[in-house]
């Protein structure tokens, strides 16, 4: 990965595993050594409330994705508390879940995206409406401010189209930068 991205000229690379942190140690190091600034974050699972453990066909333990990435070393220990949170507190089945009232303890020093598909915002335009969703993204805008960044993925998916619309359409009415993204399961 690392010899990828110096042929393609990268200046920096991310991680964000899913629910954890385990190869950031790793990460970072190999970045280094590339020359390559590393980011390292994590794709948390986020829950309404993460002591929940009983769950039923009409109420599931509905999770949906959160990137934050840390922008400064008071971010890196957020990320690793958020972690250990997780999986101490929010451990469900082999889920390590979050929640909103974590984040507002752990937020000082992340940033944090609109996500893909499978987050709360891009959610909510998909079964609830517009309007939901700007209620939701208001939520992440008073929390991070500047720190907020819409996030976009291009897969030639219709789900996504029709998210990507609303998101470059929320990102202009409340001047909130814009990332592009996508996963990197693979080398090429």
């Amino acid at each position: 990965l690392m010899k990828k991205a110096k042929e393609d000229e990268m200046k920096a690379i991310a991680i964000t595993d899913h629910g954890n942190m385990f190869g950031a140690f790793r990460f970072v190091a190999e970045a280094n050594n590339a020359g390559i600034k590393p980011i390292v974050g994590c794709e948390f699972y986020m829950v309404e409330d993460r002591h929940q453990r009983q769950f039923t066909k009409e109420k599931k333990d509905k999770r949906y994705h959160q990137l934050l990435l840390a922008k400064n070393d008071k971010g890196y220990q957020n990320l690793s508390k958020l972690c250990s949170y997780g999986y101490k507190e929010g451990l469900y089945s082999k889920w390590p879940r979050i929640d909103k009232e974590l984040l507002l303890k752990y937020h000082e020093g992340l940033i944090a995206t609109s996500c893909c598909l499978g987050a709360e915002i891009p959610q909510a335009i998909l079964n609830h409406g517009e309007d939901k969703a700007e209620e939701l993204l208001k939520w992440w805008l008073d929390l991070f401010g500047e720190d907020f960044y819409i996030e976009i993925q291009r897969h030639s998916l219709p789900d996504q189209e029709k998210v990507n619309a609303v998101l470059l359409k929320f990102a202009k009415k409340y001047n909130v930068n814009i990332i592009a993204s996508n996963d990197s399961h693979y080398v090429e």
